[in-house]
């Protein structure tokens, strides 16, 4: 069994919180996490999958709760949602930490109702598809590069081939064993069910038909601006109906929108958020490409290794020492693809290249960063293909890929 980054945060959270709920998409390990959790601390585990435990959270959620031995793990919450009004009366009776530790497909804090009642109550927590770092049991990149201490790689994978099977394969355990069709099948199948069923208990007013379109155009847009009123033409829907349905997406955590930093250092900085994909692998299914189109096709590879090495780092924030928020930063012609701004307003800068060589204009944005935060900036990267770790000039370094599970 693969360690988590999350373990240790979980246990962390149900020693001083009452709730503890951990989030994520399906099929990503909560069920294997807190089980693990349960049996190791022998507590009982349910399921709302099951459906006579769900019929009875659904037919009475308070007696459903009062009647059950606490510490507890209850999986799949939002298969019956008020369960969570009755763990809030029942936390405000008896404040002991650690009573409840629950799973989740869709984004609690998504709803208003449910968010307002367990404020100071519960601790979220998100549990992403496997990261590179957490296979490999690296440290934390983003602390590494807040400390301006990137990892130093010497002799890394060149070339496309250093990062083609890890992208297609994505982060997914069921989809890590398959491969070819097997994998193509099982990302098909995913999707059904991720927005037949998990869309359908977050939201029972939705023409649904019109979701897998979307995802597609999402998809073809990963790693790009998001913009609702090409979405709204291609879709023949109005723009208030596409950005509920993007959001829709979001919470059932299918893809993640980057926002934009606004910093006020340059003019004509752009504000809108970046969409990504939370894995590559199912990004790759809906683009249609398999290892080999990612190796030659340029209109698709760069878009792909961006969507991967922003959600490797989204997927190891949480576990950071450094507190940090994630966006993306363009002003005119220059961008960098993802920036970490600290609570302490300290910066760090990722650019992301497929190539195995770079030029002075790979890292000119950057620099420009740079020389406008002046001692804010603490360190920037750009991630390549090449052999090993460079100096590029004052607080800039080149990265290999595998630099981000490397730290």
């Amino acid at each position: 069994m693969i360690d988590r980054w999350l373990f240790p945060l979980v246990e962390e959270a149900m020693e001083d919180t009452r709730v503890t709920f951990i989030m994520g998409a399906r099929q990503v390990g909560k069920s294997t996490l807190v089980q693990r959790i349960a049996e190791e601390k022998r507590w009982p585990l349910l399921t709302l999958d099951d459906q006579v435990t769900r019929e009875a959270a659904l037919t009475d959620p308070t007696g459903f709760i009062a009647g059950i031995n606490r510490p507890v793990v209850i999986d799949e919450v939002q298969r019956a949602p008020d369960i969570l009004l009755a763990i809030k009366q029942t936390v405000d009776t008896d404040t002991r930490p650690g009573q409840f530790l629950l799973t989740g497909s869709s984004n609690v804090r998504s709803n208003r109702r449910v968010k307002d009642a367990l404020t100071g109550r519960m601790e979220v927590l998100t549990l992403w598809p496997l990261g590179q770092g957490e296979i490999h049991k690296s440290g934390n990149l983003v602390d590494a590069l807040f400390q301006a201490d990137p990892p130093q790689v010497d002799n890394a994978p060149v070339g496309r081939d250093a990062f083609v099977n890890i992208v297609a394969t994505g982060g997914y355990p069921e989809a890590m064993n398959r491969h070819g069709r097997r994998r193509d099948r099982w990302f098909s199948s995913y999707i059904d069910t991720t927005l037949d069923r998990d869309l359908r208990d977050i939201s029972d007013a939705l023409k649904l038909d019109e979701i897998p379109h979307l995802l597609r155009l999402l998809a073809a847009q990963s790693a790009g601006l998001l913009n609702y009123t090409t979405l709204s033409d291609r879709l023949g829907l109005n723009e208030k109906t596409v950005k509920s349905y993007v959001q829709l997406l979001e919470t059932v955590f299918i893809i993640v929108r980057l926002p934009s930093w606004r910093s006020g250092l340059a003019a004509r900085e752009q504000h809108a958020p970046k969409i990504h994909l939370v894995d590559t692998g199912l990004l790759s299914h809906l683009l249609g490409a398999d290892e080999n189109r990612i190796r030659t096709d340029d209109q698709i590879t760069g878009h792909i290794v961006e969507n991967f090495v922003v959600m490797e780092v989204i997927k190891q924030i949480d576990s950071a020492e450094i507190d940090a928020k994630p966006y993306h930063y363009r002003a005119g012609r220059d961008e960098v693809d993802m920036i970490l701004e600290s609570r302490s307003g300290a910066i760090v800068g990722i650019e992301v290249k497929a190539g195995a060589s770079l030029g002075s204009s790979d890292w000119r944005p950057l620099a420009k960063l740079r020389d406008s935060a002046g001692s804010r900036f603490v360190c920037g990267v750009v991630v390549y293909s090449g052999r090993q770790t460079l100096p590029l000039s004052d607080r800039l370094w080149a990265i290999p890929i595998s630099g981000l599970w490397s730290a």
